[in-house]
């Protein structure tokens, strides 16, 4: 027997969970608990027949074989029925939401996943199965997600959440039944405790955060402790709120927070009881109120999880101007390092702050000549390295500023601006990443996963360095992808001075040979080994056009850094002995490694070089990031620059974006960035691009012609302006001789007719004999041919067609030369073709049977 199971207490999660995994589990039997929450208790008075739940006492618990278990995944939350339940000899099956505890039975198959509410992952599973639902079970499914995701306002919510909603809507959800449960009205004996709660509250300030705690003992059980705490949270302005209460013989504990830095289970785990990290409670049996109640208050610290810091976030190293700067010459600074505020400072003291809005306002008024000291903001508000994000979030709202220096020992360290803290606190997965301990040393990581022959390179070096007292640095993508653990051979060194002197000591030390550059201060030394390692001065490049090159000045690494791409990018490691291996992380990068995210460093980067946008929907492609929100805007508003490109940089670019696994979604992701409609492209073409090239890409997969096994770039690139029928706005990015004749033979084979009805190979050549294989293959994915196996049986056999007859055999069986010739050898193919001539001998009999007879 199979049965279908949930926690005692069964909330509006839990009865959509076991009506949704009835229609997963047909077969299996709805029991419900007895004790439910009281919405839950209002809805089943009035719709309790509608659902096939099945009573305890029906149920013979002995012949009980399989458990679906749903919104928990303990049996101990199933109240009495846990005693009648053997693990031990029962099938389990889990959907859950909840954080894994130590008191989770072992199941075959486990469903659980950090979503808002449980329902959302059989929605999810109902969807995959194509399974209809009622109106009506749209609603209670709807219910289940309001009410444990607060109406998609907990933390806890996911898009996932939203997106069952969504089809939930489609299906018929009413949203005046689920206000009408969802919003539960207190009794007054309810109101009573919450006013009492209220009254008794003590408060606790930690590291910046409220938190409440109330504590009260009534002599009878009360239902809802867990709604009266959630209002309570409500009213109190806390960050934080834990209730107390002694009902009857037991102490209840219930939690609920509203901010991300709470993490109310191991404090509850104290108490044997459980919940998410923001909403949870525990029950201490046969306690005294006074002993529990100063346990929880002992026990607070270990809900607060680490701070995020101003030194988390700060952007850092500081430029600083000296007062006298003039205003002009401030502005150019601003454009050049992309910053919008600089701290002014005077004989090493902090004197004020000049913003680009005070910078305007003056070159408004005519007044570039005229010193900054005259315009900027005295007396700036400062903070230290240890202020918490919600100290300077107040600071920053109470003062109405945009920036906080930060100070340390006297001295402008970093700076936090608005936006960084806006978007730590609109974040919740960067700002779990930034409260993850940052690794210091990557050691370890270079020796395990570089080549032997890398590392002991990386030590020579390291040697070589220490000899000449110069700071040498590992930088670049081989830096990124010892986090992601990716192979990486690329060996590039900076220098901090000059990159051509360090590269002749390489030689000198352990030979090769240096190319140098002396434009760029780089040059490449060439190891006895062969291999290539690029040694570049630190430099800082600035643009005085967009899309032009860069002008380029010797500089520090932290401005080597800054004027590189994205932050996962702009990270290096120290080869020098004493500090090898240490990591300069000045832009949190390993942050947004942790957090899939791809960020420029500065708002016109993409103005600057507006091919970085299509590397980071490379970098997209490759590791499964995606840009955040800021990024994606300033690439959308700086997409129109990639009109000043030489067609040579755009067809760099793409060779390397294509080159990627996911070519059908590099075309999605461009259209959706607007890259096409830049060069003429439609916006209704994205949706038949991006199946072609999926069509394209899954051809060559299960194929494998003999034209290879991938498409190359150039034909993916060819979809979108194929698909609009503006090849001719191709033409410019076709580059070498193959490109042209693909772009001909698309316009040639666009005009065939009659290949549909095909059904021998050798037929096919006298359509497409002179057509190479890739236009061929373009054409075929485009129009999904139900002949496609007979065409791809062509194209293999025409590879190694074998050759029976010349024109100079014709002329030796007596056969006057002509342009006849080429009608009889290319029938003589389509024979050879469709398998009926095999041999000279044969070539010879079909000659004369055909064509030296008729003459």
């Amino acid at each position: 027997m199979q049965i279908i199971m949930s926690h005692v207490n069964t909330d509006f999660d839990a009865l959509a969970s076991l009506i949704a995994a009835k229609k997963l589990h047909p077969g299996g039997k709805v029991v419900i608990p007895n004790e439910q929450t009281a919405p839950v208790r209002q809805f089943l008075t009035i719709y309790r027949d509608t659902f096939d739940m099945t009573e305890d006492h029906m149920v013979d618990w002995g012949e009980v074989t399989e458990l679906i278990l749903v919104d928990t995944a303990s049996l101990s939350r199933l109240g009495n029925y846990t005693k009648k339940l053997d693990p031990e000899h029962l099938q389990i099956t889990v959907y859950d939401h909840h954080p894994p505890g130590s008191k989770d039975v072992s199941a075959g198959r486990k469903i659980v996943e950090p979503v808002g509410a449980t329902v959302t992952l059989l929605i999810e599973e109902i969807i995959r199965q194509k399974l209809p639902i009622t109106s009506f079970e749209a609603t209670l499914f709807g219910l289940g997600i309001y009410t444990d995701t607060g109406s998609f306002t907990f933390p806890n919510t996911t898009d996932r959440d939203f997106q069952a909603a969504s089809f939930l809507m489609k299906n018929g959800m009413n949203l005046e039944i689920i206000q009408r449960f969802a919003d539960y009205k207190l009794t007054p004996d309810q109101q009573n405790l919450l006013n009492q709660l209220f009254r008794n509250a003590e408060i606790h300030y930690r590291d910046g955060l409220k938190f409440l705690v109330s504590a009260y003992r009534i002599d009878v059980y009360l239902r809802e402790l867990s709604t009266i705490t959630d209002k309570l949270l409500d009213i109190s302005g806390a960050d934080m709120v834990l209730t107390v209460v002694k009902m009857e013989k037991h102490v209840h504990i219930v939690g609920r927070c509203n901010s991300n830095r709470v993490n109310l289970l191991p404090l509850l785990q104290k108490f044997d009881g459980g919940g998410h990290p923001q909403a949870g409670s525990a029950t201490v049996k046969r306690s005294e109120l006074d002993a529990v109640l100063t346990q929880v208050k002992n026990h607070l610290d270990l809900i607060l999880k680490p701070a995020i810091t101003a030194e988390d976030i700060m952007a850092s190293p500081v430029k600083m101007l000296p007062p006298d700067t003039k205003i002009k010459e401030a502005g150019h600074l601003m454009y050049r390092y992309g910053h919008s505020g600089y701290p002014v400072v005077d004989d090493d003291k902090l004197i004020g702050i000049i913003t680009r809005r005070d910078l305007d306002k003056a070159n408004h008024h005519g007044l570039g000549h005229a010193p900054i000291k005259a315009y900027m903001s005295h007396n700036p508000m400062t903070v230290s390295p240890d202020t918490t994000i919600e100290e300077m979030q107040r600071l920053i709202i109470d003062q109405n500023i945009g920036r906080l220096p930060v100070m340390e020992d006297g001295e402008p360290i970093g700076i936090v601006t608005r936006t960084d803290i806006i978007e730590v606190l609109h974040s919740q997965k960067l700002s779990e990443d930034l409260r993850q301990p940052d690794i210091k040393n990557l050691k370890d990581e270079m020796e395990k996963q570089l080549p032997g022959s890398t590392y002991a390179l990386l030590t020579d070096i390291s040697r070589t360095a220490e000899r000449t007292g110069s700071r040498v640095y590992l930088i670049g993508g081989i830096v990124r992808d010892l986090f992601l653990e990716r192979p990486n051979d690329d060996i590039d060194i900076v220098v901090e001075g000059q990159g051509i002197d360090f590269a002749g000591h390489l030689q000198a030390d352990y030979g090769g040979t240096v190319k140098m550059h002396e434009t760029f201060g780089t040059a490449t030394w060439i190891h006895p080994s062969g291999l290539y390692i690029d040694v570049t001065s630190a430099r800082l490049e600035y643009y005085d056009r967009p899309a032009s090159l860069p002008d380029v000045e010797l500089s520090t690494l932290s401005e080597d850094l800054y004027r590189r791409d994205f932050t996962i990018n702009s990270m290096a490691l120290c080869l020098n002995p004493e500090v090898f291996g240490d990591l300069v992380d000045p832009f949190n990068g390993q942050a947004d490694l942790r957090s899939k995210t791809i960020k420029v460093l500065h708002n016109l980067s993409f103005i600057d070089d507006p091919t970085r946008i299509l590397r980071a929907v490379r970098f997209e492609t490759r590791f499964d990031f995606l840009m955040d929100k800021q990024t994606e805007s300033l690439a959308l508003n700086s997409m129109a620059r990639m009109k000043d490109l030489s067609a040579h940089r755009i067809v760099e670019e793409m060779k390397r974006l294509f080159k990627d696994e996911n070519p059908p979604g590099t075309i999605k992701r461009l259209f959706k960035l607007r890259f096409w409609q830049q060069f003429g492209v439609d916006d209704g073409n994205a949706e038949q691009s991006y199946i072609h090239a999926g069509q394209l890409k899954t051809f060559y997969e299960i194929h494998k012609p003999p034209a290879g096994r991938k498409a190359r770039w150039f034909n993916y690139f060819a979809i979108p302006f194929f698909t609009s029928r503006k090849m001719h706005l191709m033409h410019q990015f076709s580059l070498t001789k193959r490109n042209h004749k693909f772009l001909q033979d698309l316009r040639s084979l666009s005009d065939i007719q009659g290949v549909e009805q095909v059904r021998q190979p050798g037929a096919f050549h006298r359509f497409l004999k002179h057509y190479d294989d890739e236009a061929i293959i373009f054409m075929i994915a485009k129009e999904n041919m139900e002949n496609e196996d007979v065409i791809t049986t062509y194209l293999k056999r025409r590879v190694d067609m074998p050759v029976f007859l010349t024109g100079e055999d014709l002329i030796q069986e007596g056969m006057k030369p002509g342009p006849h010739f080429r009608g009889i050898l290319l029938d003589l193919e389509v024979s050879v073709l469709n398998g009926e001539i095999n041999s000279t001998d044969e070539a010879l009999d079909w000659l004369h049977e055909h064509h030296i007879q008729q003459d």
